[in-house]
């Protein structure tokens, strides 16, 4: 199991990427239990989806100026961080952690999905949201003007609302999301787009590894819009920088930054990244189990 603990974090959507530290993930276990001294002990075990290029003196820079602004109490929180959704719930089911840190959206379907857990109810995140874009290489210019025009095309005539009520907001949470089909164009040049599933309905995989839901449809319409096809590749969160940078993928489909406060989208972009005009925005919601 991948993971990385450090003290006195709050919550991903605090940081620019609810990624994975570094270029490639979180550390490698000492132990088989994978645990890492924390360099301070708080009240409350978190654990969260590893971040994309924050390093631990950052994050403390961050957190005084989201303390300076939220009121909430940071130092409460021993964050430990996870390569994916899957192991960050085999964490709190373990008991390894208190308290897992998701969107509003992500919530909601894994509540929907699984009665063990509830929504922690007095916590305070009202103040703190994230928007969602899309990754690419620096040197890909085109690329990602591309993406931001077929994004601005969609929010101007109002598809792009309609896809999130329609697979995000309005979704029964209660049954897998149906797979839109991505359009293919004989000829054409095809990007290679890394969704995890680590977000559902947001980002949703299904059991059988195919990608289903808001990120096949809002993926389709990009690539009618764009006039590329889009090859959809499954990854693990935490393996989405490297692979980005690597070639292996051309696009990571989400990567969430701040939208408020002094907080700003560069603060975990790595060198040799840039951001999309963002196509999504949510709330951060903390799950605990039913006692």
């Amino acid at each position: 199991m991948k993971l990385k603990k450090i003290a006195k974090v709050l919550l991903s959507c605090l940081v620019a990427g609810a990624l994975f530290t570094g270029c490639g993930g979180g550390d490698k276990p000492a132990n088989d239990s994978g645990d890492k001294p924390a360099a301070s002990t708080g009240n409350v075990k978190l654990g969260m989806i590893s971040h994309l290029n924050v390093t631990e003196q950052k994050m403390d820079e961050i957190l005084k100026m989201v303390e300076e602004e939220s009121k909430v109490p940071l130092t409460n929180f021993t964050v430990t961080y996870y390569d994916n959704l899957k192991l960050m719930q085999m964490g709190i089911e373990s008991g390894s952690v208190d308290q897992i840190s998701l969107y509003t959206s992500v919530a909601d379907y894994v509540i929907a999905n699984n009665d063990k857990y509830e929504k922690v109810s007095d916590l305070t995140l009202k103040n703190l949201s994230d928007t969602f874009c899309f990754a690419v290489r620096k040197d890909d210019a085109a690329l990602k003007a591309d993406l931001d025009k077929a994004l601005d095309e969609m929010k101007a005539d109002g598809s792009l609302d309609k896809l999130a009520k329609e697979y995000i907001t309005d979704v029964d949470k209660g049954t897998a999301p149906p797979a839109i089909e991505i359009p293919m164009t004989e000829g054409a040049q095809t990007i290679k787009v890394g969704v995890t599933g680590d977000l559902p309905p947001l980002d949703y995989v299904s059991a059988d590894g195919k990608a289903a839901g808001f990120n096949t449809a809002l993926l389709a319409e990009v690539a009618k819009r764009s006039g590329k096809n889009i090859e959809i590749v499954d990854i693990d969160s935490g393996a989405r920088a490297a692979a980005l940078s690597s070639g292996q993928i051309d696009v990571i489909f989400w990567v969430v930054v701040p939208t408020a406060g002094k907080v700003r989208a560069d603060i975990d972009k790595p060198e040799g990244v840039e951001l999309s005009n963002p196509y999504f925005k949510d709330n951060v919601e903390h799950l605990k189990l039913k006692k």
